[in-house]
């Protein structure tokens, strides 16, 4: 387990997206990050979710809805790490495989490519 408070996780967080290619990060639509310390109960090993509608299953009907989001969960992403930096790749894998869902693409594709 690897002891890391909000404030640097949020960093952490936001150093992943960083490294996300900018022409990547442009493409996205309508989305928001989120940072939650635990996952719903009845998933508490959730590392992050994303909610919303993707991109891939967008209509005209779509336009004026509320954000998507993706919510990054602290306490499962610290406990399964056993140093700092191994939670710093494991929230950008987190980050990375959120961000495909909004663009369509699903778990078991996302675990072929390795970011399962």
């Amino acid at each position: 387990m690897v002891e890391m408070g909000t404030r640097e996780f949020e960093q952490a967080v936001g150093d992943a997206l960083d490294e996300v290619p900018p022409e990547l990060m442009a493409l996205l639509d309508n989305v928001v990050f989120l940072i939650e310390d635990e996952p719903p109960p009845e998933d508490p090993d959730l590392l992050g979710v994303y909610d919303g509608t993707p991109l891939t299953e967008r209509g005209d009907a779509w336009a004026g809805a509320l954000p998507d989001r993706i919510t990054i969960f602290r306490g499962p992403l610290c406990r399964m790490c056993e140093d700092r930096d191994e939670l710093l790749d494991e929230i950008a894998v987190t980050v990375v495989h959120e961000i495909a869902h909004h663009f369509g693409i699903d778990d078991e594709r996302l675990h072929a490519l390795g970011w399962g």
